[in-house]
């Protein structure tokens, strides 16, 4: 009996020692564990967020601190009869639009994201609903001197009495001293109507006078800009660069574009690459030359502009006007244009509709039709003007820049 109570301590105490020690297969003896601390979970790293697309109305470039936030637009109309050069205010104009009008002259209405930075600016002249229809789709204020029987129809129409500053010439005041490009003045004999300026003092204490509301915010541009974020398109390597049609390809030179508006009215531009930009020019019909478009009140500043905008379209006179030759720009179905950039013309499709519907140019697709895709204009200042097809055929656009 004891032999065998010795024997079950002894084999007790063998399984005691073997749990302690814990074999390996090996043979090797093993450290006691200790228990592993839990690996960290890694945080994903946070994606910044992209600052919101905030473009300049007119420009497409980016809000600065200054920008005008919830404040209307303004359009303003520029006397651009011969007699009236050169003018003031225009190298302000975030775009510049040019329209014939009676007589086969053309008038000018340069648009501005604020009114308070735009200066002096005149010769002002009176309103043609042929450039309100543009501004009209943004609210834009209008500034004028008088109006014409139809402008008058669209300002009861769309109810525009309280949003535009029609009689310049109650609050405005006249330069009788300003020299034209005739060398005349207002004692040698130049017209009354080819005086009237203002500035922006002037018209804001107009437009506080007059309680004009001024506010408003968009959320679309004037035209489809490229995201400022993203570098310019360059329209040799464009969507629609290896289309053509029966006139030839949609994309061509352009370094030289002229514009025919009438005969005796005529635009031209020489690209400068140095600055990337269309120097402005205009035809001085009394002895045949080209003159440089310049800003008396920004020390004879030639013109220029990043973008050229060339619309056509059926110009004629409105019916029942003919003794004034009141003249009517047909916007209801569109037609075709030119988009120039970086001394190149691109051929392009515009479309706008009834009188509030904003202005839309599209690319052309690969059978030279107008495409479903808007055209994407490079951030910066534009020229854009409506021109009678009939004039069409005389636009010139090459790689040959003149003087």
């Amino acid at each position: 009996m004891k032999r065998l109570i010795a024997f079950v301590v002894a084999m007790l105490s063998l399984c005691v020692m073997l749990a302690a020690c814990g074999g390996s297969a090996s043979g090797s003896s093993a450290s006691p564990s200790t228990p592993s601390a839990a690996t960290p979970t890694a945080e994903p790293t946070p994606e910044p967020t992209p600052e919101p697309y905030e473009a300049n109305v007119l420009t497409g470039e980016k809000k600065d601190e200054n920008y005008p936030e919830g404040q209307r637009i303004t359009g303003i109309m520029i006397n651009n009869i011969v007699a009236a050069r050169p003018q003031r205010g225009l190298s302000k104009a975030d775009i510049l639009v040019e329209i014939k009008v009676e007589g086969g002259i053309t008038r000018f209405m340069p648009m501005f994201v604020d009114y308070k930075d735009i200066g002096e600016f005149g010769p002002v002249r009176s309103g043609r609903d042929q450039f309100f229809q543009l501004l009209l789709p943004f609210a834009g204020l209008y500034v004028h001197e008088g109006q014409s029987v139809v402008m008058d129809e669209y300002e009861r129409n769309f109810n525009y009495q309280d949003l535009n500053i029609g009689n310049v010439g109650n609050w405005g005041y006249r330069d009788n001293n300003r020299v034209n490009w005739a060398g005349t003045t207002r004692a040698g004999g130049l017209a009354y109507e080819h005086t009237l300026y203002a500035n922006s003092d002037l018209l804001q204490e107009q437009i506080e006078k007059r309680g004009t509301d001024m506010n408003r915010s968009y959320n679309s541009t004037f035209f489809k800009f490229v995201d400022y974020n993203e570098p310019a398109r360059d329209l040799s390597n464009s969507r629609d660069s290896a289309y053509s049609d029966k006139y030839g390809p949609i994309v061509s030179d352009g370094e030289y574009v002229e514009i025919e508006h009438s005969q005796s009215y005529k635009t031209r531009f020489n690209y400068d690459a140095a600055s990337n930009s269309y120097k402005m020019q205009m035809y001085y019909y009394p002895d045949k030359s080209w003159r440089d478009t310049i800003d008396e009140a920004a020390d004879n500043a030639q013109l220029a502009f990043t973008n050229l905008v060339i619309l056509y379209t059926d110009i004629h006179v409105y019916p029942g006007h003919e003794g004034t030759d009141l003249q009517c720009a047909e916007y209801g179905d569109g037609g075709v244009g030119y988009y120039c950039y970086g001394g190149k013309c691109e051929k392009i499709f515009w479309k706008k509709g009834g009188p509030q519907d904003p202005l839309r140019l599209y690319y052309a697709n690969e059978d030279g039709q107008c495409s479903d895709t808007q055209l994407d204009v490079n951030v910066g200042k534009s020229y854009l003007t409506v021109v009678d097809v009939d004039s069409a055929e005389n636009f010139v656009h090459t790689s040959n820049s003149v003087g």
